[in-house]
């Protein structure tokens, strides 16, 4: 039960270290076992054997099922609750992020620039500096950053910096110039190339845009891929994430998860939406959907819009900050109908990115005509008519919500769309209200990939000094109940598993996370700072704090 279960593998050849399995029964006696189970809420105790849940009571009652020659730990102050998913996230940026140079948090441009200038070596690809996390919207008077300042330091080598939420890119003149970015160059479908007065590119590029200069990029390595997974990895299961939804995956990745999958070293489980937008679309088609042990792949993503944040949200209303523009569809609704029909009659769960209202009545629209059977997702669901409200319970369609998304803009969200399209801006509570299926992630790495922190947004709508007083938006704040189950019970529906994950009972696999706060009934403000105890996947400690 003791083991660092996650082996390093730097190359095909890497020696490979299988996740054991206990043959005896363990039994933990905590505090408190929230198991999401209506028909016993609490318990004190659970005992598992070989992957699955064996007892889940009182103490007595487990450690008479569990027997005499079972493993007991006892944590005394402890909550034990259901394996925490994270229903939309991105495992391989989330292990880019954490080896490029990272612009989280830079407070102006000039702070921006000088941690490029501090780029650590596994910052480079190839030739080319790259960086992500930037956002204007945190600098004084929010205007977007422009190519002079990259050039001033970096007149040479060809840099590539992506905003916080990937629907913009910073870039350098070297890296126009490679990509042959001019005054000339037109707009694409779907895309913006921000230009000064003169016409020229100003250095940034929304959407269908960045493509142009990130194709110019040279590949990871397969050694970078790899490096770059397994520290994704050993943080989701550092930070108590059971399974992880990854929204929107490439062949290359998933061709290295399931070789670790075969061979049994995935410390987590993940459910995989395959990346429906790219070139590879046709051959997510030709290979269908993988059951593996603990992969998954059942869904695809579909990106339909942009980000509010860098105005690429389709809005049905120009922005209110600004009167002319009202975002971009990445896909023509002719061509998203088309590639959605074709993916749901191969049998995939097809999920869409949508942010704006505009996005959203199309998503819904679309997928009302798809098999309901299918649990077919809207991926974000920031903004809302009060008709599409709703039409996720009415066509069985799960809203896909990030909790910290909102806390995250509610600083300049209601800027961009005044009060009247605000009011159903990251509307979680009238969604759940209408009966709907909801899923709580973080879309890490655009968020932390703290799960705490989700459970604290849906519970207060608050930033981390407690502000707004009450919340922003106050009526759409969840119960500790309901957060809970939007990473747990929520979640397992959005992946077919409700019957084996995301409660604690009799039968169910054994994934669970030991925390030393109760996150529906202690204080918000304690699952702050809360660092997970152990982690629990399939009867197996993938991490267990020092």
């Amino acid at each position: 039960m003791r083991w660092l279960v996650f082996a390093a593998l730097l190359s095909t050849t890497a020696c490979v270290k299988r996740i054991p399995e206990s043959e005896r029964t363990v039994v933990f006696v905590a505090k408190r076992v929230r198991t999401l189970d209506p028909r016993r809420p609490t318990a004190e105790a659970l005992a598992w054997r070989q992957g699955q849940l064996l007892a889940v009571g009182s103490k007595a009652e487990v450690l008479a099922a569990a027997g005499p020659d079972a493993i007991v730990e006892t944590f005394p102050g402890s909550v034990i609750v259901p394996g925490l998913v994270d229903a939309h996230a991105h495992l391989a940026s989330l292990g880019r992020s954490l080896s490029v140079v990272s612009l989280l948090e830079a407070r102006s441009e000039a702070e921006a620039v000088k941690r490029v200038q501090g780029a650590p070596a596994t910052a480079y690809q190839g030739e080319w500096l790259v960086g992500r996390g930037w956002d204007q919207n945190d600098w004084e008077g929010q205007q977007y950053p422009t190519r002079a300042s990259l050039d001033a330091a970096f007149p040479n080598t060809p840099v590539f910096l992506t905003r916080v939420d990937g629907h913009a890119a910073w870039v350098n003149g070297e890296a126009l110039r490679r990509a042959g970015l001019t005054a000339a160059t037109k707009d694409p479908a779907g895309g913006r190339i921000l230009r000064d007065a003169k016409g020229e590119p100003t250095g940034v590029l929304v959407d269908n845009a960045i493509d142009a200069v990130a194709s110019k990029l040279p590949a990871p390595t397969q050694q970078d891929v790899q490096q770059r997974l397994k520290l994704a990895l050993e943080t989701c299961a550092r930070l108590g994430l059971t399974q992880v939804h990854d929204a929107g995956m490439d062949m290359q990745t998933f061709r290295v998860l399931q070789s670790w999958d075969m061979v049994g070293v995935l410390p987590v489980r993940l459910y995989v939406m395959a990346d429906g937008q790219g070139s590879e679309a046709e051959q997510w088609l030709g290979h269908g959907t993988f059951s593996g042990r603990h992969l998954e792949l059942k869904a695809v993503k579909l990106l339909l819009d942009g980000a509010l944040g860098s105005r690429g949200a389709a809005l049905h209303a120009p922005y209110s900050d600004e009167p002319t523009q009202k975002g971009l569809l990445l896909l023509t609704p002719e061509v998203f109908a088309q590639r959605a029909r074709e993916f749901s009659e191969r049998g995939f769960q097809v999920a869409v990115h949508a942010i704006g209202d505009r996005a959203n009545t199309l998503t819904l629209d679309v997928l009302s005509q798809l098999d309901p059977k299918l649990r077919n997702r809207v991926e974000h669901a920031q903004v809302l008519t009060a008709d599409d409200v709703g039409k996720f319970a009415r066509y069985g369609i799960i809203a896909s919500f990030q909790p910290t998304h909102a806390t995250s803009d509610m600083p300049w969200a209601p800027a961009r769309l005044g009060p009247d399209r605000t009011r159903f801006a990251y509307a979680w509570k009238s969604v759940l209200a209408t009966g709907a299926h909801v899923a709580f992630g973080s879309d890490f790495p655009v968020e932390d990939p703290n799960p705490l922190l989700g459970l604290y947004a849906a519970r207060t709508r608050q930033d981390a000094k407690g502000a707004p007083p009450g919340g922003w938006m106050p009526e759409q704040v969840l119960t500790g109940d309901e957060a809970l189950a939007g990473f747990t019970t929520g979640a397992a529906w959005a992946a077919f598993a409700e019957d084996r994950r995301g409660m604690l009972k009799a039968g169910f696999d054994a994934d669970f996370v030991v925390l030393p706060v109760d996150p529906v009934s202690d204080a918000p403000a304690s699952l702050l700072g809360a660092k997970v105890q152990v982690t629990v996947v399939g009867g197996v400690d993938v991490y267990r704090a020092p």
